[in-house]
């Protein structure tokens, strides 16, 4: 009865949606039925280590390309323009770094040390029980700042599909009406938040909590190869639509290049009293006496009188197209001075979106200088190596052929998914202009876009089941890996070594369900730019984990204070890069750049430092876990 009903009005997409939520629960029930039938704690949280290559290669894959991916990534692209495919070209590599370095000696550590989580395997190498500890306390914090980023982005997801839908808003403003003045509701200006944000975070948080909950481990790689074959499938047929409706890819960046950002300031005789609403299409002239030009508004702005500046999208007209404009009837402003900002090679304002370091809202030196630009090579391919939940993902592939394959099928993924999602929102500019403020919504509305401009409506479900399915892929992993580190590495190692596995079965439940109810609450006031916080967690897990990591795995003399020295190195020098950052420009996600470079750079650099002065100057390990890690067994 409700399908036929949904279907009846513009609701298509949401009935496609809502077929892939039922498969995403039927991969749970089946998953689920395997824990009956194995040993709980490695089933649950490592699949049995039994992964093939196409199980591995998604899983793994789907674990990295999050929300960050499908929500943060389209708004900096949209934000930013061509700049970002040089951003993300080092992602091409991470399979190599990730799964190469580290991927089979990491395998066989955790075989011999019967290892479960990443803490499990520190704890087990150095036989340090404290190391364990201050590892799971670490791997805590970051993955919980990172949950409650990623359940925002499927909130934001979820409630641009549904926002047509009757039930949806008339459900939407009875939650705002009735919603009680409690203070976690409470946004910073003392109103409330919105209850259609609220309702959609709801659904989102409750089911993927509920499968990751209920199937575990096989649950979350199951799905994540289905959630992997949609977003690779959505993001493939985005590409030609948006460049059909932009007129090739040609005629999308010869249109970029006349765009740019400007602020736009009153300059009229008498203060603004009442304020002055700008529409899309209406005419600036900066007044250039050496360069003739106007400022075409891309969409609609209003100064105020206590704002009487803003800065804003437009497109920069020269000769013969303001020839063409002469005898039009266009709303020219000459009560405005306009200021360009955009730092590009000409130093005119034209070509920003085209050209690095790129156009950015906030810093009139660019986007993408050169000291951000070997950051984010660091950030992505080198400290995704250093990251948690894709090491667990390397514990539990099978055999040494399912790893080599393996590196291959992830590269020709994310080729994939990342060099079409810059063509795709470069697009976006042209098309759907004027979205600055809200950049992190502009995957799903483009999706919806691009299919109602063909009459295929119900294709936007299956586009717009792409960054969710991004979104349930990495909050599923978190779960598992937060939930793993309290119930193995700290209830069973710490205090209950003689546990029940139905003891454990009860509260591995119970974790997973705790830790993403806590999640679901922090994300009711959540931080305004998410790809910001992806960063964040990223390089922070990185520069803990990184080095250590590999000292662990790879150098004999190794020993667990060389190894903490680094984790704590690492993780202190990032977070007072970012402490800098709150002091000088009161934002803690805005970090202080020491000589240009991210705090990923600070922070690996400090962990190797720490790993390398320590260790020699420190007892050496004990000879028997030498042994164990680093001499074959007698056959």
């Amino acid at each position: 009865m409700l399908i036929p009903l949904l279907a009846a009005g513009n609701n298509a997409a949401l009935v496609t949606f809502l077929i892939y939520m039922v498969g995403v629960f039927v991969l749970a029930w089946a998953a689920n039925r395997l824990l009956h039938e194995k040993e709980f704690l490695s089933e649950y949280f490592l699949g049995s280590r039994g992964l093939g290559v196409w199980a591995f290669a998604l899983t793994f894959a789907a674990t990295s390309a999050s929300g960050g991916s499908f929500t943060g990534f389209p708004a900096r692209i949209y934000t930013h323009g061509w700049i970002l495919a040089l951003w993300i070209a080092s992602y091409m590599v991470v399979p190599i770094c990730g799964m190469g370095l580290l991927g089979k000696r990491i395998n066989q550590v955790a075989r011999k040390a019967g290892a479960i989580t990443v803490p499990d395997i520190l704890r087990e190498r150095y036989d340090s029980p404290a190391f364990g500890l201050i590892s799971t306390t670490l791997i805590v914090f970051f993955m919980a700042v990172n949950l409650v980023a990623q359940f925002k982005a499927g909130s934001v997801i979820l409630q641009t599909l549904v926002g047509e839908v009757e039930i949806y808003q008339s459900s939407a403003d009875w939650m705002t009406s009735h919603m009680p003045a409690w203070g976690f509701l409470q946004t910073g200006d003392g109103g409330l938040v919105d209850g259609g944000y609220l309702l959609c975070l709801l659904v989102f948080g409750i089911a993927v909590v509920i499968y990751t909950t209920y199937g575990g481990f096989h649950a979350v790689v199951w799905t994540d190869v289905m959630q992997g074959l949609v977003m690779v499938g959505g993001v493939l047929i985005m590409l030609p639509l948006a460049l059909y409706e932009v007129g090739g890819l040609e005629n999308a960046t010869r249109r970029m290049a006349n765009q740019t950002l400007v602020t736009l300031e009153w300059q009229g005789e008498t203060p603004l009293e009442q304020p002055a609403t700008i529409k899309a299409g209406d005419l600036i002239d900066p007044h250039a006496v050496d360069d003739p030009k106007l400022y075409r508004i891309l969409h609609e702005v209003t100064l105020q009188g206590d704002e009487p500046t803003t800065k804003v999208s437009t497109e920069v007209l020269r000769g013969e197209a303001m020839a063409q404009l002469a005898d039009e009837d266009v709303t020219r402003w000459d009560t405005i001075k306009v200021d360009s900002e955009d730092k590009t090679p000409s130093g005119d304002g034209r070509g920003a979106y085209v050209t690095g370091p790129g156009p950015d809202p906030s810093n009139t030196d660019g986007f993408l200088p050169f000291g951000v630009a070997i950051s984010f090579f660091f950030m992505w391919a080198i400290s995704g190596s250093g990251q948690p939940q894709y090491m667990v993902r390397l514990m539990a592939f099978k055999d040494t052929k399912t790893l080599r394959r393996s590196i291959v099928a992830v590269t020709i993924y994310y080729s994939l998914i990342y060099f079409p999602l810059v063509i795709i929102f470069c697009c976006a500019r042209i098309l759907m202009p004027g979205m600055e403020a809200e950049a992190d919504s502009i995957m799903p509305k483009m999706a919806v876009y691009l299919t109602e401009n063909i009459g295929m409506g119900w294709l936007a479900g299956l586009l717009v089941a792409a960054p969710f399915a991004a979104v349930m892929s990495t909050v599923d992993s978190f779960l598992l890996v937060v939930s793993s580190a309290l119930v193995r590495d700290v209830y069973q190692r710490n205090v209950n070594p003689d546990a029940s596995e139905k003891t454990m079965k009860w509260l591995s439940y119970l974790a997973t369900l705790a830790v993403g109810l806590i999640a679901l609450i922090g994300a009711i006031n959540p931080p305004q730019f998410l790809q910001d916080i992806i960063v964040y967690v990223g390089s922070g897990l990185a520069a803990a984990f990184l080095f250590p990591v590999a000292a662990m795995l790879y150098w004999q003399r190794s020993n667990v204070y060389g190894c903490l020295a680094g984790m704590l190195g690492g993780f202190g020098a990032h977070l007072a890069m970012h402490i800098l950052g709150w002091l000088e420009n009161g934002e803690f996600i805005s970090p202080y750049l020491l000589f240009g470079f991210s705090p990923v750079v600070i922070g690996l650099a400090a962990s190797l430092l720490g790993v390398l002065l320590i260790t020699p100057i420190t007892p050496a390990p004990p000879e028997h876990l030498v042994r164990k890690y680093f001499y074959k067994s007698a056959s």
